[in-house]
């Protein structure tokens, strides 16, 4: 309870001192929303029908800055924001508890302004974890801390009466600690929401024109390394070390991204771990002692340019896995930072639809 307490002040704080720093620089093309959302926990696994049991409610604060035009992609993507968010959802659930995020976002705006679409990125805590002993009826968080991902898509109306306006739609938002602790059941949570956004300027300031760097249409080629800790499915075997080499060739589309096609080889010490343990243990599993732990498979993807910071998203296929109880596909989904042009920082879940195996972090290298 302390730490959370902690935890709270500490994000009190920071979001008080961003809004005040606002409010007394008055800077235009800043402003700030307040919204509300109740919805449902979308029953996406059997193992989390008891779970559900009540509708979950929340608040999403937001800051918010909209790009000015003095970069080639703020007009490739049309002046989006760039903001930071807290959330709080209240699960009305004893079991699951409530839930606390700090995110990065970005809004991105169509038909005038008037639709805006949102995808942020962060940290939640539950107050709530799985513990064998006090609380193991929560197979969705297995950890304190987990990453966390949310989608808005809404109607947004600045200015309906002096700098307030009105923001209404749809929130999607994640929670799952991609197995870096078991159990990880995870859950999703659809939602209508509803705000008001206060604006610090009677106007935003923007470029309607500037230089465009056009991107090089030449293929590039990419070297990475990723790795982290997960945990099998298996409660209580305990969190192993897993490295993912990745090889990409990709060819630049235009100046919003690049088509990929790439190579992963997967080291996975917990499943390497799992093997013997269901072979022994399980005998109906009809597993083999010697099944090869290791991996390949072939993707296609996509990486999304976004300044320093990308997306990436692609869809794999095995080539050569022994293990075979997560099918044959697996799916990633991503961010780059890019240190230099050719040195960047990566983050990424790897998941087998629902299912997700493994948090990456990794260093990649591109010709």
């Amino acid at each position: 309870m302390n730490s959370l307490l902690r935890l709270k002040n500490i994000i009190c704080n920071l979001l008080f001192c961003m809004f005040f720093g606002f409010v007394a620089n008055a800077q235009q093309n800043w402003n700030v929303s307040l919204q509300t959302y109740k919805g449902t926990i979308l029953a996406h696994s059997n193992n989390i029908q008891h779970l559900i049991t009540s509708k979950p409610s929340g608040y999403l604060f937001s800051v918010n800055h909209r790009v000015n035009g003095t970069q080639s992609w703020h007009h490739t993507y049309r002046f989006p924001e760039i903001g930071f968010s807290f959330h709080t959802q209240n699960n009305h659930n004893q079991t699951l508890g409530n839930l606390y995020g700090l995110y990065a976002h970005y809004n991105f705006y169509f038909l005038n302004r008037n639709l805006q679409f949102r995808v942020g990125q962060g940290v939640a805590y539950a107050t709530h974890p799985y513990d064998k002993e006090t609380n193991f009826r929560n197979v969705a968080y297995g950890s304190k801390f987990m990453p966390s991902t949310y989608f808005m898509f809404s109607y947004n109306k600045p200015r309906i009466w002096q700098n307030i306006g009105l923001n209404a739609g749809l929130l999607f938002v994640h929670h799952s600690n991609a197995t870096i602790k078991s159990p990880n059941t995870s859950t999703n949570t659809l939602g209508l929401n509803l705000g008001l956004t206060y604006h610090f300027s009677n106007s935003d300031m923007v470029l309607k024109s500037g230089a465009y760097n056009e991107i090089p249409m030449k293929m590039r080629y990419n070297f990475l390394v990723r790795t982290g800790v997960n945990e099998s499915h298996i409660v209580g075997i305990g969190q192993k070390p897993f490295y993912h080499l990745g090889v990409i060739a990709e060819k630049p589309l235009n100046n919003f991204g690049a088509a990929q096609l790439g190579v992963d080889v997967f080291l996975s010490n917990s499943l390497k771990e799992l093997i013997p343990f269901l072979a022994t243990s399980f005998p109906e599993e009809n597993m083999k002692k010697d099944t090869d732990w290791k991996r390949v498979g072939v993707f296609v993807g996509y990486e999304w340019y976004l300044n320093k910071l990308t997306a990436e998203g692609n869809v794999g296929y095995y080539v050569h896995d022994e293990y075979k109880k997560n099918g044959s596909l697996y799916q990633r989904l991503g961010l780059r930072y890019y240190i230099t042009p050719a040195i960047y920082g990566s983050m990424a879940l790897k998941t087998h639809f629902a299912k997700a195996e493994a948090f990456e972090v990794g260093v990649g290298y591109k010709l």
